[in-house]
């Protein structure tokens, strides 16, 4: 039976369709694709290192958590009752420029449970995330800033902290608490950080460094990313793959590369080693989704440029598997999406990599891709290239 049937008997039996993501780009497209499958499995980068994140990471060495908090928000069942309080206090920011007296009043009154936020969340949700609440407070080191923290990530470190710092136990609870369509997992859980090189030779390591989100985004092509322990060193390090975790992209219907921040958020997800390994052993369909707007981290790279550096950085982990092996549909709309230097059929035809074309951009979205024309486009490409 075609893997497409699934979608017939609902989205709780839908396709297992795989992300490897990071950031809000893909946060439409995940709400979206709730009404297609609960079974999605989005693989969320945690080497994020800027922001609330820096802080969080620097006071307890630890992966960042912001984008699994608000992919596990975006997947929550907006009709169970309490998950819009819920979804309202994990979006909630203390004050930046708050004095530091007041921002330990406003976390003592959550603590407490007297804060106006925590007042509709209904019970054992607020208990749970009351006790959370102070353990961190408990653990939160005297020169900590509060300033501009989110309460969702505070939660979810005092969750890490409280399972001998692991994050997915934490990740599993909060995600059934809130009845998450979907599986959110950290591509890995260990506190590692991103690095480039550019094509001027310059070393960047940071992802908040070359993102163009905190600073300036780069003035020279990346040429390289790779892993290091810190943000104080260059030297690349090893970060295996959990076994579970292989065994989610072994075992998936469909694997995608999406929209979203080119390096930091896509090609993160794929340096841990045993990644390309387990793609590679996947026959599924295997689809690259091109950005359509501005990425500061795609200065000076074609089409062409993206996908030669995806089937790299795949290789580099799976050395003999076939570059259709690794990526094998190329999902674009030729009719309103513009890509630089234009889509190298011939070239993509050599590696083994088909082109689908889709109405991805509709005149309510445009220059950017429709959250309902990606999924749709996404569930088709399902008969594509399917196992067996």
């Amino acid at each position: 039976m075609p893997i497409q049937k699934k979608t017939d008997k609902g989205p709780r039996h839908g396709p297992r369709i795989l992300f490897f993501s990071g950031g809000t780009a893909l946060r439409q497209v995940a709400q979206e694709l709730t009404a297609w499958t609960h079974n999605a499995v989005h693989l969320i980068t945690p080497f994020d290192s800027g922001g609330s994140s820096a802080v969080l990471r620097n006071a307890f060495g630890m992966p960042a958590v912001g984008d699994i908090r608000a992919r596990i928000m975006a997947l929550a069942d907006k009709g169970l009752h309490g998950n819009d309080e819920i979804h309202t206090l994990f979006a909630y920011r203390l004050p930046l420029d708050g004095k530091k007296s007041a921002l330990l009043h406003e976390m003592q009154s959550l603590v407490q449970g007297s804060h106006p936020l925590l007042w509709q969340v209904p019970l054992p949700m607020k208990g749970i995330i009351q006790g959370h609440l102070h353990s961190f407070f408990q653990a939160m080191p005297e020169d900590f800033s509060l300033a501009g923290a989110s309460i969702g990530n505070l939660i979810l470190t005092a969750g890490y902290m409280s399972h001998n710092r692991r994050l997915n136990p934490v990740i599993a609870l909060y995600s059934r608490m809130v009845h998450a369509r979907g599986v959110v997992r950290p591509i890995v859980e260990t506190p590692a950080h991103l690095a480039v090189r550019l094509a001027s030779g310059e070393v960047v390591i940071g992802q908040h460094r070359f993102s163009g989100k905190e600073a300036h985004g780069v003035r020279s092509p990346i040429q390289a990313l790779w892993l290091t322990q810190n943000t104080a060193t260059a030297e690349p390090c090893q970060v295996p793959l959990r076994q579970r975790t292989a065994g989610r992209i072994s075992s998936a219907d469909l694997i995608c590369y999406p929209l979203g921040s080119f390096y930091s958020s896509v090609a993160a997800n794929l340096l841990p080693s045993g990644v390309g390994r387990a793609i590679a052993a996947n026959p599924c369909p295997k689809v690259f989704i091109p950005n359509l707007g501005t990425d500061p981290e795609l200065f000076g790279h074609t089409l062409r440029d993206q996908v030669a550096r995806l089937l790299e950085l795949l290789h580099a982990d799976a050395p003999n598997a076939a570059p259709s092996a690794l990526l094998n549909l190329l999902l674009v709309d030729t009719e309103r999406g513009q890509y630089p230097g234009g889509i190298p059929f011939s070239w993509l035809a050599q590696q083994g990599i088909a082109v689908r074309t889709a109405p991805l951009v509709t005149p309510n979205c445009a220059p950017l891709a429709d959250a309902r024309q990606v999924c749709a486009a996404l569930v088709a490409c399902l008969d594509a290239g399917g196992k067996g």
